[in-house]
């Protein structure tokens, strides 16, 4: 059994939890990439899709002056977070849990009054739920062409939102079913909007759950492990020690914050090319070849060899790699469509090959060979996500990723401002005080 106990761990857990920093951490950086994704094309498209269905103005678009359903919010919000693909992943998520998880708290936390504890407690029960989960099928299903993001995601927003609702135990079962039973996104369409599309209709479909569930609609509720349910289904078998870790050991300390604007499995490439040419004071110009080696799961999911828009780009290992070499941006302006077609940067790639190997330390390792001009060859293997920083060195890198990207568009004042209240967010009494230390 699997989807009792998870209900009972979301029921049960008090509120007190020393992750709390963590998870500021983790909404500050949210709410940056969030705001910065706000106004691509697929965000836009996506409000004009909402404002074409109406409803009641109950809860906020985040970089825009407007309210929405509570539903239709979720969906911009969350699309927006991923629409740049530089929201935080897990290793163990094989994902991108915080984009669904956090559009669905705010637009609950909103619509429903609640404090800051409460949401910052719903995120970490929400979160550690659907690592529960992941630990169960998370890379079956992976390798099969399923996001997670999107699959898991709307479990784990559904058990967050759950939670910040303050659901009964069996309501909480019935949202599980009812978010379990939405739960579908396909890996074929990374490289489209339907990528940042699968966080916010995973966000969507978690709150249209609870709301459901806390009205009585019903829900299988052996949705994961049952006859026809999500493991016999997709994949995955029910993990005991996963289970007896839930409370205990808490996976929030390996969230990965991204440096990178694109797909995390493209970040082990970039490194390793950067620390070549860092540590040898290498021209790209002098570059005769790049061999870049990374894991099956790697190049199955980032493996477009030439991209043409700033969305594939972000899927593609060449174009990481040589673009750091070439430009060393790898922020959101590195994935526009004009800095795909740099011509220099497609020459270098038409040099680059990418192979597999299982010989290296993780699946999330890689190492770059590059062969220079003058018949000399340079090496490096590097895993981005071997290593996480403690929460001291973690908050100065996530305030300065933070401060880059809002600054421009908020200004100092109002980007500090927005940063104090977040990271005192237990202390707020309503969610809507930040809201509105937002808007002013």
């Amino acid at each position: 059994m699997l989807t009792t106990p998870l209900q009972m761990f979301l029921f049960a857990v008090a509120g007190w939890l020393v992750q709390e920093e963590h998870a500021k951490l983790a909404l500050l950086d949210w709410t940056g990439v969030t705001v910065a994704g706000s106004n691509e094309p697929l965000a836009q498209k996506l409000l004009k899709y909402s404002e074409f269905l109406g409803g009641n103005k109950q809860s906020s678009v985040l970089g825009h002056r407007m309210k929405m359903s509570v539903t239709q919010a979720a969906l911009v919000n969350g699309s927006s977070s991923h629409a740049h693909d530089f929201d935080d992943s897990h290793g163990v998520f094989r994902g991108h849990p915080s984009a669904s998880i956090f559009a669905s708290l705010f637009a609950l936390a909103e619509l429903e009054n609640k404090s800051g504890e409460d949401f910052l407690t719903a995120y970490i029960i929400g979160l550690h739920s659907a690592l529960a989960v992941a630990e169960c099928n998370g890379e079956e299903i992976y390798m099969k062409g399923l996001h997670n993001t999107s699959v898991l995601g709307i479990i784990a927003s559904a058990a967050a939102s759950a939670r910040l609702l303050g659901l009964n135990e069996e309501q909480t079962l019935n949202a599980l079913g009812i978010a379990t039973t939405q739960a579908f996104g396909l890996k074929c369409s990374f490289g489209t909007m339907c990528k940042p599309f699968h966080a916010g209709h995973a966000a969507e479909g978690a709150v249209t759950a609870v709301l459901l569930a806390r009205d009585g609609f019903t829900g299988a509720h052996d949705i994961l492990e049952g006859p026809n349910g999500l493991f016999e289904a997709m994949g995955g078998t029910a993990n005991e020690d996963a289970l007896a870790n839930l409370g205990k050991k808490w996976g929030i300390k390996q969230l990965a914050v991204k440096y990178h604007a694109s797909c995390h499995w493209t970040h082990s490439p970039i490194e390793a090319g950067l620390a070549i040419q860092r540590d040898n004071s290498l021209r790209y110009q002098d570059i005769e070849s790049i061999e870049i080696v990374v894991s099956e799961i790697a190049l199955k999911t980032a493996d477009i060899q030439q991209p043409e828009t700033g969305l594939q780009g972000k899927f593609s290992i060449p174009y990481c790699a040589v673009n750091a070499l070439v430009t060393g941006k790898t922020g959101i302006d590195a994935f526009t469509n004009d800095a795909v077609a740099n011509p220099e940067i497609k020459a270098l790639i038409s040099k680059t090959t990418v192979r597999i190997t299982e010989e290296l330390g993780s699946v999330f390792a890689a190492s770059a060979i590059i062969k220079t001009k003058d018949g000399k060859t340079y090496t490096a293997e590097i895993d981005v996500m071997k290593e996480f920083p403690g929460v001291s060195e973690k908050a100065v890198k996530v305030k300065q990723k933070f401060n880059d990207i809002i600054i421009p568009i908020l200004g100092k004042e109002k980007t500090s401002a927005v940063t104090n209240a977040i990271l005192a967010l237990e202390d707020m009494d309503n969610i809507n005080q930040l809201l509105d230390i937002a808007r002013k």
